[in-house]
């Protein structure tokens, strides 16, 4: 039912192409009118009056016009004689016929092809856009019937095939290199009917839900995995670090309490602070009487005596 609706439809289509008129034989004819009435006006009914008629209807269908970015197919008596145009060509009506305007400009297809399943069996809903261009009117109009159909059933199924030989990974983080294959394969099928497919590019690829949701958790977890290890890392790094430090501090125990020192300087230089320090630190590296001096630093700061009282 619908293959038979779309013929009826490229008939009409090439009927209206055939019997339209253009502008400027539109123009001619309603020249040739007036100056037919003006002849009879002036003349009387005479023979010759008919003359603008008769050429005013013959430029009228045998003008036609073509657009910058068309060429126009002439048959005479059904063969195929030429292209015409762009601009102004004349062609003999009744013999000769205007089959179809090409145009010759860069066109977009937009190609869907849905729930086709991937190398690894993942279905997926895959929106694209093809530019195709007729680079030879003449081979699209004879070997062809109807090539933007044409076109766009291909690409339909080219994108089908280039789906199926890819996994969803692919597909998902390498989308020129599909469009690339797609243009090349659509290009090597087009070319014999005078088109060129130009690009291919992949504009949308739509999974089902469930999936989007498991590969988002399935990401979210890889992400807490490379953080743990991360942070392991770190951890090992640190340790490392202390050990080589505490080869060092080993066999000098004058460096090890200037790092106690500091240690504690760091510690108490903020008010308010306190400190809990081991007493086996205190005895073995003198800290009794530096947290005293520390102490009687910190009471000479704010003002007052050892003891707390004020002077």
């Amino acid at each position: 039912m619908m293959p038979s609706l779309n013929i009826f439809r490229q008939a009409t289509a090439e009927a209206d192409v055939r019997s339209e008129m253009s502008n400027v034989g539109i123009a001619l004819l309603v020249v040739g009118l007036l100056l037919a009435a003006w002849l009879w006006q002036v003349f009387g009914p005479r023979w010759f009056a008919a003359l603008p008629v008769i050429a005013g209807v013959y430029c009228a269908y045998g003008l036609k016009v073509a657009a910058q970015w068309q060429k126009a197919a002439v048959l005479r008596l059904g063969r195929y004689r030429g292209l015409r145009g762009p601009g102004l060509f004349h062609i003999i009506p009744v013999i000769d016929a205007v089959s179809q305007y090409v145009d010759q400009r860069v066109r977009v297809t937009d190609v869907r092809a849905e729930t086709a399943l991937t190398r690894d069996t993942v279905p997926v809903n895959v929106d694209a856009i093809v530019f195709w261009v007729v680079w030879n009117a003449e081979k699209a109009i004879l070997e062809v019937m109807n090539f933007g159909e044409a076109v766009k059933l291909s690409a339909q199924t080219a994108l089908r095939e280039s789906i199926g030989r890819h996994e969803l990974a692919q597909m998902i983080t390498d989308r020129e290199a599909l469009g690339k294959e797609l243009q090349r394969i659509l290009d090597e099928k087009t070319n014999p009917w005078g088109i060129t497919v130009q690009s291919v590019e992949i504009r949308d690829v739509q999974l089902p839900k469930e999936l989007e949701d498991a590969m988002s958790r399935r990401a979210q977890a890889e992400r807490e995995r490379q953080a743990r290890i991360i942070l392991g890392t770190a951890e090992t790094e640190i340790s490392e670090k202390f050990a080589a430090a505490s080869l060092v501090y080993q066999d000098n125990p004058v460096a090890l309490h200037l790092r106690a020192m500091n240690m504690l300087y760091e510690a108490i230089k903020e008010r308010g602070s306190m400190i809990i320090v081991p007493s086996s630190a205190v005895e073995t590296m003198g800290l009794g009487s530096m947290l005293g001096a520390a102490s009687l630093a910190g009471a000479r700061a704010t003002g007052g005596d050892p003891a707390g009282a004020p002077k």
